[in-house]
């Protein structure tokens, strides 16, 4: 038998990692339009269903704490089951959970909410690991790549919510449930995967060893906390933003434009923050960088969000793209070794989401009690204070657990 010469060969390998990356950046565009989509269409499920601005902050704050809360349960499901099988059970779970919120009863619609947010846990949490094990001398562009699509992800939901309602003419909640077609399409890619049964090595502190040194870790703690903070900013301003514009005299189609004009921007820079900061040891001086637009930001809408709202949701959509990618990659550049990316991922996104899930729901509750929206963003204004410090500290060239 000839064997095949080495042409062939690597040209079957870059067939191979094409493939494996489309598979990967796939996935990845599921893990934002079912939550970012309910943004442009709150208004109306506040209505139809009949609550609170707080409640209807729950339709995003619960699958936000799940992934939080979850979180650290993906590593330990990926070495018993394989990562590719665990990824496609969370595509179905995923699509369980889209089609509950088609019903119309409140309480099975935060079930289905819970179900969304269990399947995106585990993705956010099993991306990482993919990265770091299958592309580990392209881990700067990959990561850059996949956040460039959860962030594109979210922009595209934000912008074709609602067009998309009026060409359909379907409700609030079927709308919605048009996102299950993208979910049931990466479903069909990934079930051949699901026949490898690729099981990440134990730590080498095993388990629970390893988790308890990393709650003790000074720097585990501030990539974790940058990841919670940096995902509080995105998930409350994804939540309101298209509100707090049609309260200052905007339709609901320009505010769901204007916060997929952020997401389009931060689609930009989440592709080149990572590969421009792995340029230099150190990433403390990139991170506090991007982090500053959003006080720009904030300021601008305090003072005008009505007259220069595109400026204003430019100068956040550069916050927030450099953000999700920044942190995403500081849980792989600060790990030494796969087995402490898992880990730290699962700290990292475990707490960090968890506190992130406070961010729509507070917000809702805050613009409740105040009667508008002064409070909650000079709240959120204040809160980028500690994100610059853990931002600078996380971005020190070191790793976990050095001493």
């Amino acid at each position: 038998m000839t064997a095949p010469t080495p042409t062939a060969g690597a040209t079957a390998v870059r067939r191979g990692g094409f493939v494996a990356a489309f598979a990967v950046l796939l996935l990845a565009a599921n893990l934002r339009p079912p939550v970012v989509g309910v943004a442009p269409l709150v208004d109306q499920a506040r209505e139809a269903l009949g609550v609170s601005s707080g409640v209807a902050g729950l339709l995003t704050s619960l699958p936000v704490l799940c992934f939080g809360l979850l979180a650290p349960v993906a590593p330990r499901l990926a070495r018993r089951w394989g990562l590719e099988r665990l990824l496609v059970a969370a595509l179905v779970v995923l699509g369980i959970g889209i089609a509950l919120r088609l019903l119309s009863s409140l309480a099975v619609i935060l079930v289905g909410s819970v179900l969304v947010g269990t399947a995106i846990a585990i993705g956010n949490v099993s991306l990482p690991t993919l990265v770091k094990r299958d592309f580990p001398h392209r881990t700067g562009a990959m990561t850059g790549a996949y956040s460039m699509v959860l962030t594109g992800g979210g922009a595209v939901a934000a912008a074709v919510t609602v067009p998309m309602q009026r060409l359909t003419g379907l409700d609030w909640s079927a709308t919605l449930g048009l996102w299950g077609l993208l979910t049931l399409v990466t479903l069909v890619v990934w079930l051949p995967r699901a026949r490898r049964r690729t099981v990440p090595p134990p730590p080498a502190r095993e388990g629970q060893t390893l988790r308890s040194a990393l709650l003790r870790d000074p720097l585990a703690w501030q990539v974790t906390l940058f990841m919670g903070l940096q995902s509080l900013q995105f998930y409350a301003l994804s939540a309101w933003i298209p509100t707090i514009f049609v309260d200052a005299g905007k339709t609901p189609a320009e505010g769901g434009l204007l916060l997929s004009l952020a997401g389009f921007v931060g689609l930009v820079f989440s592709a080149t923050a990572p590969s421009f900061a792995m340029r230099r040891p150190s990433q403390s001086v990139v991170v506090v960088t991007t982090t500053s637009f959003y006080v720009v930001g904030y300021v601008g809408l305090l003072a005008a969000p009505g007259s220069l709202a595109a400026l204003w949701m430019v100068l956040l959509g550069i916050a927030q793209g450099s953000n999700i990618a920044l942190g995403l990659l500081l849980i792989t550049l600060r790990s030494p070794d796969t087995e402490h990316t898992a880990e730290l991922s699962a700290m990292a996104q475990g707490i960090g989401y968890t506190l992130a899930a406070l961010g729509p729901f507070a917000l809702g509750a805050l613009h409740d009690a105040s009667g508008g929206w002064t409070v909650p963003l000079v709240v959120m204004l204040v809160l980028v204070v500690p994100l610059l410090v853990v931002g600078w500290g996380a971005g020190r060239d070191r790793h976990v657990l050095s001493g």
